[in-house]
């Protein structure tokens, strides 16, 4: 089975108010394991960055003025999403930035079906606790000690690791550990086992039943009462 993890960075929080989509990073799973594929690209927005919002991801507009409008990307962006379902941190967020500029390189919209949201997984899971990506983290034991500041592949490697755990698939320490050379990548590993104690070595005890047992024992079955063995077929 083929799912897409992927986070979204924004100047803002509503795509209606004329904010736009800034970075998207996608983390390709098949059958719940990263298989090494990835998608991700910064967009230079076409607008000036909020201080708030450089303040999330630390991308200014200074550093997007050379990176490629959406519709520059938007085919090669298509074309590793495929028909798969996509996962997301508050998903219906990310799906409204993604469809925004989509219309705007005239091209159809991700169809919601295809949403799966780990916030609304993590409410059914985990009723009144917290629900942020950090929170969940740190609920599941995913270390992020290296997240400084949001960035889209980042996060969606984070969530590629929450969500596996959260849908019961495959332990971390299996399937998820870090991959050497990858800066970004969550530095995850199963906790080693404890060595057993040794233990003494004790001889074999007999356990066939004495004369005196074998006797008792046939005193008390010859004392039946009509017993079922005894019955016809």
């Amino acid at each position: 089975m083929r799912e897409i993890i992927f986070d979204t960075e924004t100047t803002g929080l509503d795509p209606r108010a004329g904010h736009r989509l800034v970075e998207i990073g996608c983390i390709e799973l098949i059958d719940r394991r990263e298989s090494g594929r990835t998608f991700h690209a910064y967009f230079h927005p076409e607008r000036d960055m909020p201080a708030e919002a450089e303040a999330v991801h630390g991308l200014s507009i200074q550093f997007l003025s050379d990176k490629p409008l959406f519709a520059a990307k938007v085919d090669d962006l298509l074309e590793f999403l495929g028909d798969a379902p996509m996962v997301a941190h508050n998903a219906a967020f990310d799906f409204g930035f993604v469809n925004a500029e989509l219309a705007r390189a005239g091209r159809p919209a991700l169809d919601m079906t295809r949403m799966c949201c780990t916030v609304q997984m993590a409410r059914k899971l985990h009723p009144g606790a917290k629900h942020s990506l950090d929170a969940l983290c740190t609920r599941y034991g995913i270390d992020r000690s290296h997240r400084v500041k949001h960035g889209a592949l980042l996060d969606a490697e984070l969530l590629a690791h929450l969500y596996i755990e959260m849908t019961g698939g495959r332990q971390i320490g299996l399937g998820l550990a870090a991959q050497a050379g990858g800066p970004q990548r969550a530095a995850v590993a199963a906790a080693p086992r404890p060595a057993e104690p040794a233990r003494p070595f004790r001889e074999p005890r007999p356990h066939a039943a004495s004369a005196a047992e074998l006797a008792r024992h046939s005193e008390f079955v010859a004392a039946l009462n009509q017993p079922l063995w005894h019955d016809s077929p």
